[in-house]
């Protein structure tokens, strides 16, 4: 299957730049995965679109200040350091500009030497292994030296942190967010619980594959890079009871959707059970889904993992028609843009 069937024209000035000043008023166009059919809404009616008995399952996940800025130790050159996964001893796996001049033995130094860096290994698609050494604790110095990691499409500066967060993020460890929750307040999940609709928790960190592009021409050839999860037992449980009473599990964003398809995998037809480790699902067309059954999610890049995903669950004809009405209703795309709710 060519990569090319997944890609649309998208004009740039659709790509949303900053958020909202409400979270929860981005518009949301909603998409029967059956029949096709769309309507346009704001985001606060996704109440109605709920029903008492679904469960939704909303990605916990925190984003670090992930971005910092140095330079070379011995040049003086300027460096930048994106931190994506945690290895654990002051090790982690980053991306590192300019990749040509940052190799194995360089030393970058940040914030005047409070924070410095020694690129231990390299790795593939542009990868590093940073041993990291200071005085104090690394996450104070990273909330003092770090900025948030918008994605590269964003240029404007984001004045609020926070607006890059979920209202509802409590685990740190992703080099993003999980941008489908970012339509949700506090007051709007008080009214779904209102309606009946269960609320549970998974953890996926994001990672490398959010940064990393297809560069195959068919599907099939392209390998996801792992981020870890974590699926509790009170999760499970309540899963389990949504499917037996005939709920739907709704999942919010693409990273629930995978965490909850790995899990679901491994089960193969048991009732779910607790679980965590390290996934690489890749999710398209062909794919049979074992635990969602509906998805609120934003609208992404062409020709990415994520558009597949939804084209997994909606057919790809349904996706593509819903693209080509969204960007003629001037819907706004990716991070900060609107939603969609495939049902």
């Amino acid at each position: 299957m060519n990569v090319d069937l997944y890609d649309f024209a998208l004009p740039e000035q659709l790509i949303a730049q900053t958020p909202l000043l409400e979270r929860s008023s981005s518009r949301l166009l909603t998409l029967n995965k059956e029949n096709g059919d769309m309507q346009h809404q704001t985001f606060a009616d996704i109440v109605g679109s709920l029903r008492s008995g679904d469960t939704l399952v909303l990605n916990d996940t925190k984003v670090i200040p992930a971005r910092l800025f140095g330079e070379k130790e011995d040049t003086g050159a300027k460096a930048e350091v994106l931190l994506l996964k945690s290895l654990g001893d002051n090790r982690w796996e980053a991306l590192v500009k300019p990749g040509k001049k940052l190799r194995k033995g360089s030393v970058i130094t940040f914030g005047n030497g409070k924070l410095r860096a020694v690129i231990e290994e390299e790795g593939d698609m542009g990868a590093r292994t940073l041993f990291f050494s200071y005085e104090g604790i690394f996450q104070e110095i990273l909330d003092e030296l770090g900025q948030m990691p918008l994605p590269p499409y964003i240029k404007e500066k984001l004045d609020d942190r926070d607006r890059y967060q979920t209202v509802y993020a409590r685990h740190e460890g992703s080099a993003a967010a999980p941008t489908a929750g970012l339509h949700f307040t506090e007051e709007l999940l008080d009214q779904i619980k209102g309606k009946g609709v269960d609320i549970a928790f998974i953890t996926l960190h994001v990672g490398l594959g959010t940064f990393r592009p297809m560069s195959v021409e068919q599907v099939e050839d392209h390998v996801m890079h792992e981020e870890y999860y974590s699926l509790s037992q009170e999760t499970a449980d309540l899963l389990n009871e949504t499917k037996h009473r005939g709920g739907r599990v709704i999942a919010v964003g693409t990273t629930s959707c995978r965490t909850l398809e790995t899990v679901g995998n491994q089960m193969n037809g048991e009732p779910l059970r607790e679980s965590s480790g390290w996934t690489g699902i890749f999710i398209y067309p062909g794919y049979a889904f074992t635990v969602v059954d509906a998805l609120i999610t934003n609208f992404h890049l062409p020709k990415s993992t994520l558009v597949m995903l939804v084209s997994a669950l909606a057919g790809r004809e349904h996706i593509m028609k819903a693209y080509e009405e969204a960007v003629e209703q001037e819907y706004r795309f990716f991070s900060f843009g609107d939603a969609m709710f495939i049902y």
